[in-house]
């Protein structure tokens, strides 16, 4: 074989938002990438990771899935991946499993533990084209990072051949300015030696060729997962790959995969009455069509009279829709009366926003803590308090366990005090 093509797929998210136009868009973004990768004639898929936003996803979205993966199968072609920490499972029961027993996908997260304690991973290979695939999965939290450093290096940089990793967290090294507060873990965690890297997590269009591991990348989400996703991303998409086994040359393609436009408004709201705001989105929309668009409009600053409340944002829906806007969406987060400014954090990404909130209300409540311990206690309890119910648990089980663990939390970190004192 002279030139092998596969296409990397990660963060589809199917049955993603709340909303349910929006949450049909996760599903045909998918169907739409399949559709390019039948056409395209790909030797195989590999998906990093979120094929699904949950490990037990909606039925329609399971349907339509399934029937897409059972044409991609009819086709011959195999499709490969890893739970990402969306589809994850503690127990381990995910839809994967359900779609592998069907022959409809191949998790290659493979391996045993040695005498030593090492994770010796196995590969598994491609019969079409002899590529051999493997990698680890994602959890939240970062909880995947022990199973990194766990990781037998050695005997994955031994193999010889053309091998693919797939990872589902994020890099230090690579991470953009905008993610800088995300966890990550160090690039030297990843083993060396492999064709490409086929990332997943991290909602950001990127690649790079690093020196010792080749060309490592994120094809970013099929379809944007959040209001600023819409409004940085605009669209989803995937890589398309190509490589030549005579010239050994790899040369990687993004695919934008477009459900509908996306049209966003910002306003920056500062010393403007609610009036001269609602007149300055509408100049904005009265001359332009909106056929199969979403729209977003994010208004932010602090107006000069007046309450946020004012702006009629109700007509300027309704004028959108006469347009045929698919969907509109506002965002106000950060938009506030002079006369009430009590939170004032400019944040981009969640994690920035909650711990620039825990500082602004830091000694608010008499807790007798100075504000560094209190501040580590709120992030203590947060981590503690944000664990998901476990297959088979009761309602009355899983209260009780996250009421047991931020009960252990409050006193470990109390009495890590007292002694300090």
């Amino acid at each position: 074989m002279t030139i092998i093509t596969f296409a990397h797929l990660a963060d589809c998210h199917i049955g993603s938002w709340r909303d349910p136009k929006l949450k049909e868009c996760s599903t045909n973004a998918f169907l739409k990438a399949m559709d390019k990768c039948i056409a395209e004639q790909v030797d195989f898929m590999v998906i990093a990771g979120d094929l699904f936003n949950t490990s037990l996803p909606a039925i329609d979205s399971l349907k339509a899935s399934v029937k897409k993966l059972k044409e991609v199968k009819d086709r011959g072609i195999s499709v490969y991946g890893i739970p990402g920490s969306h589809d994850y499972s503690p127990s381990g029961k995910t839809m994967l499993d359900v779609l592998e027993q069907a022959g409809l996908f191949c998790n290659v997260v493979k391996g045993k533990v040695t005498p030593s304690g090492k994770l010796q991973l196995l590969f598994t290979v491609d019969q079409k084209t002899g590529i051999k695939i493997t990698g680890l999965l994602g959890k939240r939290g970062m909880l995947e990072r022990s199973y990194y450093e766990q990781l037998d290096h050695a005997h994955l940089e031994a193999e010889t051949g053309l091998k693919i990793f797939c990872f589902h967290t994020a890099f230090e090294e690579l991470k953009p300015k905008e993610l800088q507060h995300v966890e990550t873990s160090p690039l030297s965690l990843l083993p060396k030696g492999f064709l490409y890297y086929a990332g997943g997590h991290v909602h950001v269009v990127f690649t790079r060729e690093e020196e010792g591991y080749g060309k490592i990348a994120y094809p970013g989400p099929l379809f944007p997962n959040s209001f600023k996703e819409l409004e940085d991303l605009k669209q989803g998409g995937f890589y398309l790959c190509t490589y030549d086994t005579e010239t050994r040359a790899l040369v990687q393609q993004w695919e934008p995969v477009q459900v509908y436009n996306v049209y966003s408004i910002i306003v920056d709201a500062t010393m403007k009455t609610p009036q001269e705001i609602e007149d300055e989105i509408m100049r904005d929309i009265t001359t332009k069509e909106f056929n199969n668009t979403i729209v977003t409009i994010r208004v932010e600053g602090t107006v000069r009279s007046g309450k946020p409340s004012e702006i009629r944002f109700k007509d300027i829906y309704a004028m959108l829709y006469d347009r045929s806007a698919y969907y509109v969406m506002k965002n106000t987060t950060r938009l506030q009366a002079k006369e009430f400014s009590e939170i004032n954090v400019q944040t981009t990404t969640t994690e920035e926003t909650e711990r620039a909130l825990i500082k602004e209300h830091l000694g608010q409540q008499a807790v007798g803590l100075d504000p560094t311990a209190e501040e580590q206690l709120t992030l203590m309890l947060m981590k503690a308090f944000d664990q998901e119910k476990n297959e088979g648990e009761t309602n009355v089980d899983f209260e009780q366990r996250i009421l047991g663990e931020g009960s252990k939390t409050f006193q470990a970190h109390t009495n890590t005090n007292e002694s300090l004192k």
